[in-house]
């Protein structure tokens, strides 16, 4: 299977399958993210016990590309701790600005399908929706 079917699969499968578009009950953390360039919008929310994510979900509208995204997201960090999740919210964001190592991008497993969109400005904002929300909010309490 060649990257560019393997993209076209992972982000259609999370657009009309997602796991983790839906809201949680009592949230610890709440944000929205928004890109005002094409409309995208989630509300990102998250459980969080003794530092590590147990749960989280999203509600929003936007591109496939963006909900993809964020439900790759979701998936990704729930279990893990905080740090951890805020650590592959650099290396996507890194990975998106062609900045990260091929080492660094398999570390984002399923996430990594989206690296090819760095070569697409117009969406670059739309993959990084969820991660920049995670990354605002729970990156400032861990500060």
């Amino acid at each position: 299977m060649d990257f560019k079917t393997f993209y076209n699969e992972v982000v259609t499968d999370h657009n009309l399958h997602p796991l983790h578009k839906h809201a949680i009950e009592n949230p610890d953390f709440e944000m929205e993210g928004v890109n005002p360039s094409c409309g995208d919008e989630i509300t990102l929310q998250l459980k969080v016990e003794d530092g590590v994510i147990t749960d989280g979900g999203f509600v929003g509208d936007g591109c496939a590309i963006s909900q993809a995204s964020a439900d790759i997201m979701i998936d990704m960090i729930i279990g893990k701790k905080t740090e951890e999740a805020l650590h592959f919210a650099d290396l996507f964001i890194r990975m998106i600005k062609s900045e990260a190592t091929p080492e660094e991008i398999d570390e984002l497993q399923e996430a990594g399908a989206l690296a090819d969109i760095s070569h697409m400005p117009a969406r670059v904002k739309c993959a990084v929706l969820g991660w920049h929300t995670l990354d605002e909010m729970i990156g400032k309490k861990n500060k």
